[in-house]
Formats: structure tokens, C-alpha cells, sequence
């Protein structure tokens, strides 16, 4: 059901605008101050606000400034007793819906929540599709509009159509196998197998019988033939996660097969030709290794066609709310709740935290705070210990940082804390609006779900 405010300090104003639209179907609330309808608009959004330009204790136009920032979705309708239509006219400039003249009537008041109301039905179907269009489009599961990420989805979506070997460099947590099924998926084998074996851990033996396979009786256990993994991905892709923990002497084998592109089964002695393409992902320094002597220059060069790096999520900052909203959703579907977003106080946290464990890391707060909240909003209460005890002066120490970020990590901040009411960081900031929302384009700021903030 639509919800609908109605934000008016004449109180027989609001009570006759707010039961002709309760019989109109809407789920409505009243407001005589600015403050009580804000207060209530943080907690639980509104789909739809009817507000009046001159309350008591704010300007109208300030109101529909925080509105918008905050919650860029929600339809306003701004209503004028005053005569004058030039404030209301400016309203419109500045993202309201429309606006009404004192006193409403019936039919005008019901037509513009329709109008509205419908906006909001298609902008959310639009929504729908979109995402439906994204888990099965051209980069499944990826999630940022980072500078970072849009450099990684432009080289993902070049290298998928050649046919070469791509070393992806990577921590923990940032989408190894993400990205390494998007190349495959993108590539001319996509209807061929996508085979993952993770090379640590495993002895040279292990190793050998699970990529190449045997023969019958090629070793005691050897009972049956067994097709290994590199021939199994016949005109696919296999990736071979943790390369750099692959034992000297198996670096040796694999470097031979990727030269001649042909296996030999344990045991047997026909060689097989391979159509593959091969994708090594290490979260370690091979180059040091190489120096080190404990990973192979030739082999480095044959994997390294193309290298693809992954940002840390501490280098794509800016992703955050949208994977925080991203993980929110995931999580109430998960546990049958209906949790709206996070505080700005929550998300302040989260976007100054280093992430060690990265997207992946991410994904486990959230969810943790989903599981445990008794709120429909996650509160830094939630979070795991190790955020509750954390300070914002703790981000801002551990690191030097050029001028550039630092003012984009402040600028954020401030955003957040304002509840992204530009008047009021501008206030903060002793900042123009002109060069605020300057500053805003150039480091790409989003608002509390992901979206680009724009005039």
C-alpha cells in the first residue's frame, strides 16, 4: 500500500486532506510540524508527502531540500495558501512533484496522489526489471558504479570475447570466482563447463590426478578411469584458484601443458588436446615469489596474458550503500523480515571501516545485523562487536592519505551525518551549494541506497 503524508500546520487542513485520502485507498499519517514529519520520515520512509510551503518551525522548500536527498523516490506535492505560485513554481525546479493552491479540492487532491502514486508503481516495476535484467545480463551478480569497478566490468568485457589466459590478482573476499565466471560466461564457451579447483592445501600427487587424471591401474586405488579436470572443461574454462600454493614440480607440468595445450592421463600414454581457457587467481605476490624463488617466471608470463586486479572494498568506498542496500534485501529475503536500510549513524561506520575480509565481510554484517535487529532499521547496535567498539577517529588515524580522498571521505561523512540535507552540509562545510555539488560530481557521491546524488 502507498503511504502518504500530509504535512500541513492547519490542523483542519490535514485532517479533511488526509481522510479524503485514507478513503482513496492510501495508508496516511498527519503532520503539524516539519520536525515530527521528518523525525517520522527517517525511520519509515513515505512514498508520497503533501507539504505545505510555510510551517512553523521550517521553510517548506528546506524540507522538500532534506526530502530528496535522503529519499530520492519519494513523491512531494507542495501546497501554497499564499497566492503566489512562485515558490511552488521553484519547488517543481528542485524535484516536487507538483503543487496544489489552498484550499484543495476533492478531485484535485485525488488526482495528483493518483499521478504520483503511479509514478511510483512504474518506477518500481522499471526497478524490477532492471535488477531482473542484471542477475541475468551481461555481468551476473556484480554489484558498484565506482570508477574502479566500471574500469574492471570494461576489461571483463574485452577480454571474455579472446581466447587468453587471465591472472586475476585479488584478496580475499573481492570476487574471484565472481569475475572469473563473467569471462567465461561472456566468451564464446559459455555453453561449455566452468570447472574451479583451488590449488592450496593438496599434495603434488593430489594435484596431479585431480587435473590430468589417470588411467586404470596407473596406482593402487586405481580402479577405473578417471577424466580430469582440465579435459572435463572441453571448450570452456578452468579456473585455478591460489596458484601461487601450487608445488615447483606441478608449476612444471602445468607450464608444459599450457606450451603444448595437451595433457597425458597418470598412467597413460596418448596424449589429449586441450581446448581450455585457463583463469589463476592468488590473493600473494607472485613477482616477489618469483624472486623468491618459489614461483616460476615462464609459468608467471603464461598465466599473465592479461592480468585483472580487483579493488579492495576499501578502494571502491563508494560502492558501499548500494551493496549495503544490495545485502539488505538479500538478507530479508532470506529471513523472512522487512528491514528498510540502515542509520546514517550505521552507514557512517560502514563506509569508514577497512573491510580486511572485503565485499565478502560486508556481505557477513549485514546479515548478522539482519538475523539480530528487533528494529526495521540497523542500528550500529547491531553490528558485530568489533564495529560497535570502533571510533570514526580510529579511520582517519591509521592512514595518510592525499588531499583529494580525504576531502571526498569528509564530504561523505558530513552527507551522511546531514541526512544528506544539502543546505545543512553546506552549513557544515562552509561550502557554497555551487561548489558542493561540484565537489559531489567530481568523487561521484551517492546517497543512503547507492543512487547518484544530483541537483
Amino acid at each position: 500500500m502507498i503511504r502518504v503524508a500530509v504535512v500541513d500546520d492547519e490542523a483542519t487542513a490535514r485532517k479533511m486532506m488526509g481522510r479524503i485520502l485514507e478513503r482513496d485507498g492510501y495508508q496516511i499519517a498527519v503532520f503539524g510540524t516539519a520536525q515530527s514529519f521528518l523525525q517520522e520520515m527517517g525511520s519509515e520512509p513515505f512514498d508520497i508527502v503533501f507539504l505545505d510551503l510555510q510551517l512553523p518551525d521550517m521553510n517548506g522548500l528546506d524540507v522538500l531540500t532534506h526530502v530528496k536527498a535522503m529519499h530520492r523516490d519519494t513523491e512531494v506535492i507542495m501546497v501554497t495558501g499564499h497566492g503566489s505560485f512562485d515558490n511552488a513554481v521553484e519547488a517543481t525546479k528542485q524535484g516536487a512533484f507538483h503543487y496544489l493552491a489552498k484550499p484543495c479540492r476533492k478531485h484535485d487532491l485525488c488526482l495528483m496522489a493518483k499521478r504520483a502514486a503511479e509514478k511510483i508503481r512504474l518506477h518500481r516495476e522499471n526497478m524490477r526489471l532492471k535488477i531482473g535484467k542484471e542477475e541475468s545480463g551481461v555481468l551476473p551478480g556484480f554489484i558498484g558504479r565506482s570508477k574502479a569497478m566500471l574500469e574492471i566490468f570494461d576489461t571483463i568485457n574485452k577480454v571474455a570475447q579472446v581466447n587468453c589466459n587471465v591472472l586475476l590478482e585479488a584478496e580475499t573476499g573481492t570476487g574471484k570466482q565472481l569475475t572469473a565466471r563473467a569471462v567465461h560466461e561472456l566468451g564464446p564457451g559459455r555453453d561449455a563447463p566452468f570447472v574451479y579447483f583451488n590449488c592450496g592445501g593438496f599434495t603434488e600427487e593430489l594435484i596431479c590426478s585431480e587435473l590430468f587424471g589417470h588411467e586404470k591401474g596407473a596406482f593402487t586405488g586405481a580402479d577405473v578411469r578417471k577424466i580430469g579436470l582440465l579435459e572435463s572443461a572441453a571448450g570452456g574454462t578452468v579456473l585455478l584458484d591460489e596458484i601461487g600454493e601450487m608445488p615447483l614440480t606441478m608449476q612444471v607440468r602445468l607450464l608444459h601443458v599450457l606450451q603444448e595445450r595437451r595433457i597425458l592421463r597418470v598412467g597413460g600414454i596418448i596424449p589429449i588436446d586441450l581446448n581450455i581457457r585457463i583463469i589463476a587467481a592468488t590473493n600473494r605476490d607472485l613477482k616477489q615469489m618469483i624472486e623468491q624463488g618459489t614461483f616460476r617466471e615462464d609459468l608467471y608470463y603464461r598465466l599473465n596474458v592479461v592480468t585483472i586486479r580487483l579493488p579492495r572494498l576499501a578502494e571502491r568506498r563508494e560502492d558501499i550503500p548500494l551493496l549495503v542496500h544490495h545485502f539488505v534485501a538479500k538478507a530479508n529475503r532470506a529471513f523472512g523480515k522487512e528491514i528498510k536500510g540502515v542509520t546514517p549513524q550505521a552507514m557512517e561506520i560502514l563506509m569508514h571501516y577497512n573491510f580486511p575480509g572485503n565485499v565478502r565481510e560486508l556481505e557477513n554484517i549485514i546479515q548478522h545485523a539482519v538475523a539480530l535487529t528487533e528494529g526495521n532499521r540497523l542500528t550500529i547496535e547491531d553490528f558485530p562487536a568489533r564495529l560497535r567498539k570502533l571510533h570514526l577517529r580510529d579511520f582517519f588515524e591509521e592512514e595518510l592519505l592525499p588531499f583529494d580522498e580525504m576531502e571526498k571521505r569528509y564530504i561523505s561523512r558530513v552527507l551522511v551525518r546531514t541526512g544528506y540535507n544539502i543546505k545543512e552540509a553546506c552549513s557544515v562545510l562552509k561550502m557554497s551549494r555551487t561548489t558542493l555539488w561540484r565537489r559531489i560530481k567530481k568523487y561521484g557521491l551517492t546517497d543512503s541506497k547507492g543512487s547518484r546524488l544530483a541537483r
